[in-house]
């Protein structure tokens, strides 16, 4: 077992290996779950590559198997998000292509075995170009796109918010810019959280990405108006609750946080690793951090780590089944990419 830490009380967390394969060893990549396989599209596949992989690998959770799929023409693609449509596509938003930055969107087909170049529907208002950004799915139609556009040089003083919407039909999209901004962000993560307090609905909140701690609202929507939900995971859900019942909630969260991963289960947004912004040396980091929606204020729950072994920049986890998985990832030296997939396992 890797990592064992501690709460109080006995509490602790680690994340287990359950497979290892060179073919899942990249960072900045995609890991998309689609009907209980996880698409791992593109990424670096070491430090300091000066482009990024096209290809595609599709892990199955179930059996700890990863195979390359050998679908023509991939997306060369690194620091980029994606979602699932339809129960069938993969698309990818965005991303560096090894030149440029992009604000395209490639689907693949997942029934067909073949990529797809979709193109932009007459009105569609695209970004710059997109890297490091978030890629939020509202609906099986509908994305919302938050983070950074263009290069550090053309970068605006704030970050703007758009709506993707997805015809797979037509295999159009459409991008709208909102009315609003936020605070320029790149490498943060998106999280899809019920509301706390009187009023019942959703609020999308963004962690990170820049020197601020604060967590920032990109989309707020009333009772009813997002059917979305996130996998059911009734077992994990109770275990972070009793997690967090150990330690000390606060209203801080990490500050000068990126490339960090994010997934929600339940009322819980889970965080994990990254890069602090706020160090000099030793920036890579192992920290589980839990922001907890039950009751209003939110309040964050640090769980820190003493396992060098376990620092990740670059790195995805993945719902599914009721575990939380980690895949891919930079280490320590920020240049070596893990072959590992680990669960996230709680001690209480």
């Amino acid at each position: 077992m890797a990592g064992a830490v501690g709460g109080t009380g006995g509490s602790g967390w680690t994340w287990r290996p359950v497979a290892r394969d060179p073919l899942l060893a990249r960072a900045f990549h995609s890991c998309t779950e689609l009907r209980g396989r996880f698409y791992l599209v593109g990424g670096l596949l070491a430090g300091g590559a000066r482009e990024p992989s096209s290809d595609m690998v599709v892990f199955d959770p179930a059996e700890g198997q990863a195979v390359r799929v050998g679908a023509r023409g991939g997306p060369r693609r690194s620091h980029h998000d994606a979602a699932p449509v339809g129960g069938r596509w993969v698309c990818v938003v965005g991303g560096w292509d090894g030149s440029r930055r992009l604000a395209t969107v490639s689907a693949l087909d997942t029934e067909r075995g073949v990529w797809e170049a979709w193109t932009a529907a007459p009105g569609s208002c695209s970004p710059a170009g997109l890297s490091s950004h978030t890629c939020t799915r509202l609906s099986d139609r509908e994305l919302r796109v938050a983070g950074r556009e263009g290069g550090t040089r053309t970068q605006r003083r704030y970050g703007s918010i758009y709506t993707l919407r997805l015809d797979p039909g037509a295999r159009t999209y459409c991008y709208k810019e909102e009315g609003y901004h936020t605070v320029s962000r790149s490498g943060h993560c998106a999280a899809l959280l019920r509301s706390p307090g009187p009023h019942p609905g959703h609020q999308l909140l963004l962690f990170g990405g820049c020197n601020s701690a604060e967590a920032e609202v990109a989309g707020h929507w009333s009772h009813g108006k997002i059917k979305e939900e996130p996998p059911a995971a009734p077992r994990l859900t109770e275990q972070l609750a009793s997690l967090v019942s150990s330690g000390q909630g606060s209203q801080q969260g990490p500050r000068g946080l990126r490339h960090h991963s994010c997934s929600v289960v339940g009322p819980f947004a889970v965080l994990f690793g990254g890069e602090t912004l706020t160090r000099a040396r030793d920036t890579i980091c192992n920290d589980l951090y839990i922001y907890d929606t039950r009751k209003s204020p939110s309040l964050w729950f640090h769980f820190p780590c003493a396992d060098h072994g376990l620092k990740r920049v670059g790195h995805r986890t993945c719902l599914w089944n009721d575990q939380l998985y980690l895949v891919g990832g930079f280490g320590e030296d920020a240049r070596t990419a893990s072959p590992q997939v680990c669960i996230l396992d709680l001690f209480i």
